[in-house]
């Protein structure tokens, strides 16, 4: 079971669609992927990503001072090469880039862990459930006029999503309501809509519009204020019906456990790649069962879909294709559910030939 040998590779996905909200506008996915072999040949296969920034800080904390560590190491300790590695970067550590690191090297532990037994992840990390309903963020942005944003909830709604996300933060506050109470009008009371503000309020001003737009009943408002500030967050959720939803931009147990001690969210989105890998995704998931608090995760569906289905708390799975063009198959949906796959390891079937002919840096460590 000993680490004998580890690839690295970047590759960088363009979205299909535009993609702003109020605070960016991003255009490129830098994806670092990872290859561990160990003595006996087995292959374990995990990945991380950033938003068209800091991918390669990521691989050169990788191939500068993490991988060199696992060589010779036993793959099935998967808790103690976390943890020792944390340990390792702890000058660099609660930060974004040594976080995204640590997640390419757990999720590869991971894969080999379920592969070595034969079982998908979700079963191994838990098995709560065997599907999971979808809401769809790619129709929901923030350049989109109102007459796309209701034609594409509409659209979703046909196909049996349960809900979709919009986002807002709006200078003019008076556009967000009249999107949202458009798109509500359209679907319906039985559809859901979340609303994300991608850390762009301040709390006078988060606080007025979820005021005036409680009656449209909001499955949540995310992200409000920039994710270091607990107060605020823990402020509107004392002043609002609408449920707070947090966790994209955090990436630390110790930073969930702050807020689900404060009552500052009752959504915890956490994210595996920037909390770490599943080593942590699962801490803070179990966590936030302790404190009866729904997980509902950010993006990554591809990997999203077996952790959501391996813990009790999970409600809605966010679709947002990711990996379309670096993979042979997609994540399997029907009649608005995502189902986890059932392939040992990951389930994610990577398409070699295009990664390798998409590679923007190699990396062999042995």
């Amino acid at each position: 079971m000993k680490i004998v040998k580890a690839e690295l590779l970047m590759v960088d996905l363009k979205p299909k669609v535009k993609r702003t909200d109020a605070m960016q506008s991003f255009e490129s996915q830098e994806t670092p992927i990872l290859k561990l072999t160990t003595e006996s040949g087995e292959v374990g296969v995990g990945y991380t990503y950033t938003i068209g920034t800091g991918g390669s800080s990521i691989i050169a904390l990788l191939k500068d001072h993490l991988l060199p560590k696992l060589i010779g190491r036993d793959s099935s300790m998967i808790q103690e090469i976390w943890q020792s590695l944390l340990v390792s970067t702890h000058a660099t550590s609660v930060g974004a880039i040594t976080s995204l690191s640590l997640a390419a090297i757990d999720t590869a532990l991971w894969d080999l862990k379920c592969k070595r037994l034969n079982q998908p992840l979700y079963k191994v990390a838990g098995g709560a459930k065997s599907k999971l309903r979808l809401y769809t963020t790619e129709g929901g942005w923030l350049h989109l006029s109102t007459e796309e944003l209701v034609r594409d909830a509409l659209d979703v709604k046909s196909k049996g999503f349960c809900g979709s996300k919009i986002k807002i933060g709006s200078p003019n506050m008076n556009r967000d309501i009249e999107r949202l109470e458009a798109v509500r009008k359209a679907v319906g009371d039985d559809y859901v809509i979340m609303t994300d503000c991608n850390q762009a309020l301040k709390l006078s001003d988060a606080k007025q519009r979820a005021s005036l737009l409680e009656h449209t009943v909001l499955s949540w408002i995310e992200e409000p204020f920039l994710a270091h500030d607990v107060s605020s967050h823990k402020q509107l959720a004392e002043s609002t019906t609408i449920p707070v939803a947090v966790g994209e931009s955090i990436y630390s147990i110790q930073h969930f456990k702050e807020y689900l001690e404060n009552q500052a969210a009752s959504i915890i989105q956490v994210d595996v790649a920037r909390i770490g890998g599943i080593t942590p995704w699962l801490k803070v998931a179990h966590m936030a069962e302790c404190f009866n608090t729904l997980v509902c995760p950010h993006f990554l569906m591809e990997l999203h879909i077996s952790l959501c289905c391996a813990i009790e708390n999970s409600k809605w799975l966010e679709y947002i294709p990711q990996l379309d063009t670096i993979t042979l198959d997609k994540v399997k949906i029907e009649d608005g559910f995502a189902y986890p796959p059932q392939e040992p390891g990951l389930g994610i079937k990577w398409d070699w030939d295009m990664i390798y002919k998409e590679t923007l840096v190699q990396h062999i460590i042995q």
